[in-house]
């Protein structure tokens, strides 16, 4: 089996060493820059606390086109990223391949598969590419692991990882069955999962509070969860999250105790999220993942998110005062703007 890590930063870097190092199967990179002249060079490392996972991949480029049609892609791109590489992972990917999509947030796939309107997401797929060249073909994952690139080539994870796959339209799929089975080989604590859009929205509750809260402050988590007043944010934020959830017909209050999610003696390892990596380093924000495409959710069934609209507008407008790039979507400084807390959501 041909197998394509597409984007080998953290968590892509994290994913190509496992698989690498447990020589399943023949592994491909797509990366550029430094980091794919480090992976030509001397190949790839993961080291997790006293492990360390280690493998130079069959193929490593910045041009996809040159590799042999895949079997199956996982793609490790950032949300925002995904659009202008849509047409480059179809034309890797075999006509009956599988794309695994790992990535923070809302996934452009979301209306796949839902009763209702079947159409793309317009904040995470403008121009419907990947919808019309990719849906049919594309699993989700929920990556709930803490990873960062520590020097080209390198990447240092933590303990205690999880991997929830799932199939947009159907809860218990062979493709599924045959991902999982995947992923556990290279060692992986992998399972599939009956409703990956729950699993989303639970992690969503992080991602929109203390991702977004670690960009704007610049703070690694164990200073986030030991405030006690950006605590109360953090947990405000969740309570937000939790109501557009409800909504939309996931309803977690019986299963998540939000308190519980950002307890310091639950998070004792302090990291940089993913999303304060993405500042320190100056690359675009998955804003709209993480909290554009949750406005837009809350603003369709009438719910209020006052807070989750000031923490949009802040990281938007802290895209462009850093000469980050944001959705060009966004043509003038009047559509930056979101709907006032005293105004009708309706």
């Amino acid at each position: 089996m041909k197998v394509c890590v597409f984007g080998a930063g953290a968590v892509g870097g994290h994913i190509a060493a496992r698989f690498l190092a447990a020589g399943l199967d023949e592994t491909s990179i797509v990366t550029r820059g430094a980091s794919l002249a480090a992976i030509q060079q001397r190949g790839l490392t993961l080291r997790v606390a006293d492990r360390e996972f280690y493998g130079r991949p069959c193929f490593a480029t910045d041009s996809p086109e040159t590799l042999p049609s895949q079997d199956v892609v996982i793609v490790c791109l950032k949300a925002q990223a995904l659009p202008g590489a849509a047409e480059a992972i179809d034309g890797v990917l075999k006509k009956d391949g599988i794309a695994l999509f790992v990535i923070n947030g809302i996934p452009w796939w979301w209306r796949y598969g839902l009763p209702g309107t079947q159409e793309p997401l317009r904040l995470l797929d403008p121009e419907g590419t990947l919808w019309r060249l990719l849906r049919e073909r594309s699993l989700g994952c929920v990556c709930n692991s803490s990873n960062e690139v520590i020097e080209p080539g390198i990447v240092e994870g933590m303990t205690g990882d999880s991997w929830y796959l799932g199939d947009p339209i159907s809860a218990a799929s062979s493709r599924l069955t045959d991902m999982v089975a995947l992923f556990q080989q290279a060692g992986f604590d992998a399972r599939g999962s009956a409703d990956l859009r729950r699993d989303i929205w639970k992690k969503l509750l992080l991602n929109a509070s203390l991702n977004t809260l670690s960009a704007l402050t610049r703070l690694p988590t164990i200073h986030l969860t030991t405030d006690q007043n950006v605590r109360v944010q953090m947990t405000n934020v969740m309570f937000e999250v939790m109501a557009v959830a409800k909504a939309s017909g996931w309803d977690l209050q019986a299963t998540v105790d939000v308190e519980a999610l950002i307890a310091p003696e639950r998070r004792v390892h302090s990291h940089r999220t993913s999303m304060l990596q993405d500042v320190l380093a100056g690359r675009s924000l998955e804003t709209e993942a993480l909290l554009g495409q949750l406005v837009e959710f809350a603003r369709e069934s009438g719910v209020r998110t006052p807070l989750c609209d000031i923490l949009l507008s802040l990281l938007r407008g802290f895209g462009l005062s850093g000469g980050l790039e944001v959705s060009s979507i966004y043509t003038s400084a009047e559509s930056l703007l979101v709907t006032p807390i005293g105004s009708s959501t309706s």
